[in-house]
């Protein structure tokens, strides 16, 4: 609970001025060749609120579009649907889980110089109907009117019964572990 005195600010979250992404790790045949997909994040959305003077006060909420999920790598049309049809149908089911959601539980950090903090936060990952723990260290730069919060985490699939998957006739083969990175930016709301 914040001091009722505490300022906290509100920010939107710009997602054509951030970056989100997700690296798979392939396995079988294409591994040898470092073929490692990266798989970008472009429909999403989220609040943050911000207190400089009580991290504690300070949240996060997000939500993405399971279908905004494409791969960023450079590789044939034909490859390219396959793989995606794959992510989306086989991999994450969209049409029964449209959405992924994270939403904070607690914030805590430290001011390490003038307008630079380094955030922990402990939340909850809601992923193909599945909801577990993911905790997110970030580092966050607080502008006069703008943050920007960038970090990396990794989750396994199968703690989200996520079903490993196989592409192009077995050739990809990928991995358990997802490592996700984000850049994001995020504009003071007028309340």
């Amino acid at each position: 609970m914040s001091d009722p005195g505490t300022t906290v600010t509100r920010y939107s979250i710009i997602p054509n001025r951030s970056r989100f992404t997700v690296r798979a790790f392939a396995g079988g045949a294409l591994s040898a060749f470092g073929h490692n997909p990266t798989i970008a994040i472009r429909g999403f959305s989220g609040d943050v609120q911000f207190s400089p003077e009580a991290i504690s006060a300070s949240s996060l909420r997000m939500t993405i579009n399971a279908e905004s999920l494409a791969l960023a790598d450079a590789v044939s049309e034909k490859d390219r649907k396959e793989l995606e049809r794959t992510m989306r149908e086989e991999a994450l089911e969209i049409a029964r889980y449209p959405e992924i959601a994270f939403e904070s539980t607690t914030v805590s950090g430290n001011k390490l110089f003038a307008g630079r903090y380094r955030i922990a936060i402990e939340g909850e990952l809601t992923l193909h109907g599945v909801t577990r723990p993911c905790p997110l260290d970030v580092q966050l730069i607080a502008g006069p009117d703008t943050l920007r919060a960038s970090g990396e985490f990794s989750i396994q699939q199968t703690d989200y019964r996520i079903k490993l998957v196989t592409a192009l006739g077995g050739a990809i083969k990928l991995k358990d572990e997802l490592k996700f990175s984000f850049d994001l930016v995020a504009q003071q709301t007028q309340e």
